[in-house]
């Protein structure tokens, strides 16, 4: 049994949460202009509206919001459920990054990490499952990384924020597809965002957010699930994950240089 892929995206409602920079940035770009009805949500309003402004009149609405607070999101979910009644899809992308190592480990800004990271796209979720269940459709997409796949260096709040909602996407899809209700999990490698722009090492295989979004784009539209990009990085990553610990740790010492 195969989940559904979205065949086209003119007309379907979709809710960008992390809209305003970035790969949030440009799939809200690249819906926006294939057609869809796009529901622009981050913390900074000022961002958003000028990506608003490239949709036709009635085509994107501005939700801004923050994903730790529930009020907001649920208000947020009213407003797109008053103006379209409801959401075809969810592309949850919004996320925050700080390197962190053992020797400057930061357990508030490991809290905020996991609250933003983890608990953020499982509030979203809660609000537009229920809705989903009932029409047996809809497409939930949550961004997450390759981070998640394995520990890696300066991710020490990051990279277990990003393992567990390969967990929570993995569960999701058990669950959901039976139902017809399609899940994506989104695992970019290095793409060049504000965020990675705090890295001071070099980021093999650094794609552009623009190159990001047609990835996820094209992904979505043939229904995978698993969602990972550029290749030649993210499927390194996936074997490494086979290695035994020894191996593994020797190649990250090696190739890592940070």
């Amino acid at each position: 049994m195969k989940q559904k892929g979205i065949t086209s995206f003119l007309g379907q409602r979709v809710w960008v949460i992390g809209a305003s920079s970035g790969i949030g940035e440009a799939c809200a770009n690249a819906l926006i202009k294939a057609g869809a009805k796009v529901a622009l949500s981050s913390r900074r309003e000022e961002r958003l509206n000028p990506i608003a402004a490239l949709g036709k009149p009635g085509q994107t609405l501005v939700l801004p919001l923050d994903v730790t607070n529930d009020a907001q999101l649920k208000n947020g979910y009213q407003s797109i459920q008053g103006a379209w009644g409801g959401v075809d899809l969810l592309l949850f992308v919004s996320g925050v990054y700080v390197p962190l190592r053992a020797d400057n480990f930061d357990i508030a800004m490991a809290e905020q990490t996991i609250d933003a990271n983890l608990l953020g796209p499982m509030r979203a979720v809660a609000l537009v499952l229920p809705e989903m269940l009932k029409a047996h459709a809809g497409h939930i997409a949550i961004v997450g990384s390759v981070a998640g796949y394995s520990g890696l260096p300066k991710a020490l709040a990051y990279g277990p924020s990003k393992a567990a909602i390969i967990n929570f996407c993995e569960t999701l899809y058990y669950d959901l597809l039976p139902q017809g209700v399609s899940v994506h999990m989104i695992s970019p490698g290095f793409v060049a965002t504000e965020a990675t722009a705090q890295n001071d090492f070099e980021m093999p295989a650094l794609i552009s957010a623009e190159e990001a979004a047609t990835e996820i784009m094209s992904g979505l539209e043939k229904g995978e699930f698993d969602i990972h990009f550029p290749k030649r990085f993210s499927g390194f990553l996936k074997f490494l994950r086979i290695l035994p610990y020894p191996l593994y740790f020797w190649i990250v010492r090696r190739f890592v240089k940070i």
